[in-house]
């Protein structure tokens, strides 16, 4: 069983964390990953950074540059990453660009992506109906999960087929905006909420965007299985550095 369907059937609310490869520095993604882990998290969404980043806020997009002038590449990253499961239990999933992705050679891609143990991939220029026509029967060949995201304005409609296609969980973007942290979710973001767990869908929904703290989680995991933290935690590493990751953690939780 895929790592991440074992994580969404543990009764509780889950904390997935993002941050990207090769930041602050090249090597620090390993130290991250394994600290990430033992402060508690459940799922990690690994970033590939990508010179074009257009649903990223500015902080991960910052990040993004930083790393790839340390020389973080695709190639690089799975050869930090090629003994992890050494050391790491909990699902790891790439968040990424087609675009890079595409360069590397998509069956090459989804086979060092099994090779190394990662259990999914989060790509936002990837839409649906091309992953559905094009690439889903390769990406479940090597045991990959692809979570697509939703907004508030996605309609109902494209949801189900969302839904459909999914076979792990949803990304709900909590705004239309790009990623950032924020305090709180007002009530647009609440009653967007209300409105995806009145479609009951079969996959369960994590949501991104504008969760910081521990009150944010708390909203967004309301009616949601769980919440992905990334503005914030970069934030954090960019002053706090990867020796404070469980200050980090412990105050969301």
């Amino acid at each position: 069983m895929n790592r991440i369907h074992q994580k969404l059937a543990e009764n509780k609310k889950l904390l997935s964390i993002y941050f990207t490869a090769g930041y602050p520095a090249l090597h620090d993604t390993v130290k991250v990953i394994e600290d990430l882990e033992k402060s508690g998290v459940d799922m990690i969404e690994i970033g590939l950074p990508f010179s074009d980043p257009l649903a990223d806020g500015p902080t991960i997009q910052e990040s993004s540059a930083i790393a790839l002038k340390n020389g973080m590449t695709t190639k690089v990253l799975f050869e930090q990453i090629k003994n992890i499961r050494e050391t790491v239990k909990i699902p790891l999933i790439i968040m990424g660009y087609f675009n890079p992705m595409m360069q590397y050679g998509i069956e090459e891609f989804c086979a060092k992506c099994q090779e190394t143990g990662i259990d999914g991939l989060i790509i936002p220029d990837l839409p649906v109906a091309e992953y559905h026509d094009h690439y889903q029967e390769t990406f479940e060949n090597y045991g990959l999960i692809n979570v697509f995201l939703i907004t508030p304005q996605t309609s109902d409609k494209r949801i189900r087929f969302i839904d459909e296609v999914s076979n792990g969980f949803i990304y709900m973007v909590s705004s239309a905006s790009t990623t950032g942290a924020k305090n709180t979710l007002g009530d647009e973001q609440q009653q967007y909420f209300e409105r995806i767990k009145a479609l009951q869908l079969k996959n369960p929904q994590i949501v991104g965007f504008g969760i910081s703290n521990k009150d944010t989680f708390k909203q967004a995991t309301k009616t949601a299985k769980g919440a992905i933290i990334g503005s914030a935690f970069i934030k954090h590493l960019t002053h706090q550095g990867v020796e404070a990751i469980d200050d980090f953690i412990t105050k969301v939780r």
